[in-house]
């Protein structure tokens, strides 16, 4: 059933009243992050059909964010809104729906059993819709705050957007069923950042790396993994922009895509195009980890900084380069084809500063691990300043972006700088982090990093739905806690992180041992993994272990791009002193107490037939 349709009258002045507020909307947009060419320049599909895309614009003048939904096949209504981890429980909504005679929009929230409420303090404010040739548009508007409990916070990490389907109309906003509807979830960061867009070489270049003809599989996950090379004597380049490239009609399954380069000590790397969790992939490839280029969905261009780039080619680089491209195919759609990729803008004339990119966080070992049956357990790791003293150089590093990383029981990353013992600011925080959405993110503000600072890299965990103990390590049901930064100029530093000492965790095991009846194994019986599967999980076992990781010393990793360390002592180091933490600024709310209409607002749609 489609929406009630307005008198002639009513559409005339409804559509002038549109371009209004759409004029309104243009000069808002402009004043935030846009550039000149697009009010809406941020833009995504939210489901795999692309019936729903979604745009949108950020005022940071305003702490506004400006949406513009369409629905390209508009049966009797759509909501549209944010959760926590994408559930349509607990979620901040818009709805707009009819009772079959007028149609109705309002700012509404679900309860914990997916039941829909009008909210009392209408935030999310309707500024106009209208028909057009591609579908209804919608037009509306949310602080970033708004101090009202039923609300989410919009922040400046990753956002779970949902929406629904509403197939048939509905007598009032509380009988709509969200069980019974078409529902969803797309993953994006809306606050992109504020940052001018550097101005590209006259003597720039492409190169585009692209997946040869994929056959997408059916199925709701893939990782496809393509090895491509560069031409033989390459010479050395500055990268110095990428770009996503997205076969047209998939923009709804190609959900990130990754360009990696090779491992420089081998003279080969074996051709492959499939599944890289394929038997038929060869090992080789493992080997073929440094980042080169990152994209996520809803991600727009990568630019450096003018004064760095980051190089490639040259006699002491590897040629071969592993293109990873994430499908994300939840309705499991079969028979397209797809050729998406990255095209690298590459200048011959270097820049002053090579970039580089440095892991921060946890070292991959299985001494660091969760218990099971935890909603928020946190590890942390540490870059510490005797490495920072070592390894930088005595003007420091500028780090520029970032992209965080867990496997699957990942919920929230943050890096936070200090000095002297003072958190003094954070490198990159996402309080609603996925791993299945990882993306290099421009910094609103570059991070300068001294010698003698301390990178504090924490990670907080969900294991509620494990029996046992998630170990660190390279395997997907093991974990990680990574900060990869991007940063000039580049040194040999190219790993700082740490873990608790394995001497102190042996000593761990064996109190556990004397408090329990059921022996835990020691190293000489069995492996880390080994004994941490045969730890009774208490009350006792695990706030031991978390007091643990919070005062036994650390194994420093400080090391050169050829895994190597630097020269010193670098076992059984202190933690860190930290005396001073940064504490969360409080949100500020928009003024007033409601911004909208006490209850549903009539819509009058303008506009031709859509």
């Amino acid at each position: 059933m489609q929406l009630p349709r307005p008198s002639a009258r009513e559409a005339a002045s409804m559509y002038g009243t549109a371009v209004a507020v759409f004029l309104v909307i243009l000069v808002a947009a402009l004043q935030g992050s846009a550039p000149p060419e697009s009010p809406f320049p941020y833009r995504i599909p939210l489901d795999p059909e692309g019936t729903l895309e979604l745009a949108w614009n950020v005022s940071y003048a305003q702490e506004t964010v400006h949406f513009q939904l369409l629905v390209r096949e508009l049966r009797a209504g759509v909501l549209f809104g944010m959760s926590d981890r994408g559930e349509m429980e607990n979620a901040d909504l818009a709805v707009l729906w009819t009772d079959g005679d007028s149609a109705y929009f309002a700012d509404a929230w679900s309860d914990q059993k997916g039941q829909i409420h009008l909210d009392t303090q209408q935030d999310y404010q309707l500024l106009g819709a209208q028909r057009t040739p591609q579908g209804l548009s919608l037009l509306f508007r949310r602080p970033f705050s708004t101090c009202d409990p039923r609300d989410y916070l919009i922040e400046d990490g990753t956002v779970h957007l949902v929406y629904g389907i509403l197939e048939r109309p509905f007598p009032s906003l509380e009988a709509i069923d969200t069980a019974g509807l078409r529902t969803g979830l797309q993953r994006v960061q809306l606050l992109k950042p504020n940052i001018s867009v550097p101005a590209l070489p006259a003597d720039v270049q492409t190169m585009e790396v692209r997946a040869p003809d994929v056959s997408i599989p059916g199925q709701e996950t893939t990782y496809w993994c393509y090895m491509t090379e560069l031409p033989a004597g390459f010479p050395q380049h500055h990268i110095v922009m990428y770009e996503p490239i997205v076969t047209e009609g998939n923009e709804a399954l190609v959900h990130h895509m990754e360009v990696f380069q090779c491992a420089a000590g081998f003279e080969s790397f074996p051709h492959f195009s499939g599944p890289c969790d394929s038997k038929m992939k060869p090992e080789r490839l493992n080997y073929c980890r440094h980042v080169l280029a990152a994209w996520a969905l809803g991600a727009k261009a990568f630019y450096y900084p003018e004064e760095a780039g980051l190089a490639f080619g040259g006699e002491e680089s590897s040629r071969f380069l592993r293109l990873e491209v994430h499908y994300h195919n939840p309705r499991k759609i079969e028979g397209r084809r797809d050729s998406s990729g990255i095209r690298l803008y590459y200048t011959a004339r270097l820049r002053p500063f090579d970039a580089g990119i440095m892991e921060l966080g946890l070292v991959y070992t299985p001494v660091m691990a969760i218990p099971p049956r935890e909603s928020a357990f946190v590890l942390t790791g540490y870059c510490t300043d005797n490495c920072t003293q070592l390894a930088l150089p005595p003007s420091g590093i500028h780090i520029f972006a970032s992209q965080l990383h867990t496997h699957l029981t990942g919920r929230k990353v943050v890096t936070v700088l200090a000095r002297d013992g003072r958190e003094m600011t954070i490198v990159n925080r996402d309080d609603h982090y996925s791993p299945h959405f990882q993306e290099i993110r421009m910094l609103k503000k570059m991070v300068t990093v001294h010698p003698g600072d301390v990178l504090i890299t924490s990670c907080t965990y969900n294991t509620e739905d494990r029996t046992l103990a998630t170990v660190g390590g390279f395997g997907i049901l093991e974990e990680m806690c990574v900060n990869y930064v991007h940063y000039y100029p580049r040194t040999e530093l190219e790993l700082c992180k740490s873990a608790v000492d394995a001497g102190f965790l042996q000593k761990y095991f064996r109190l556990l041992s004397s408090f329990h009846s059921k022996e835990v194994p020691t190293s000489s019986q069995a492996s880390v993994p080994q004994q941490f599967a045969e730890v009774p999980w208490t009350s006792f076992s695990r706030d031991m272990l978390r007091a643990l990781y919070g005062f036994a010393p650390l194994a420093v990793h400080c090391n050169k791009s050829s895994a190597v360390r630097f020269q010193g002592e670098w076992d059984l180091q202190p933690l860190p002193r930290i005396v001073s933490q940064l504490q969360a600024p409080a949100p500020r709310c928009q003024a007033g107490p409601c911004l909208g209409p006490a209850g549903p607002s009539v819509v009058r749609i303008g506009g031709g037939r859509g």
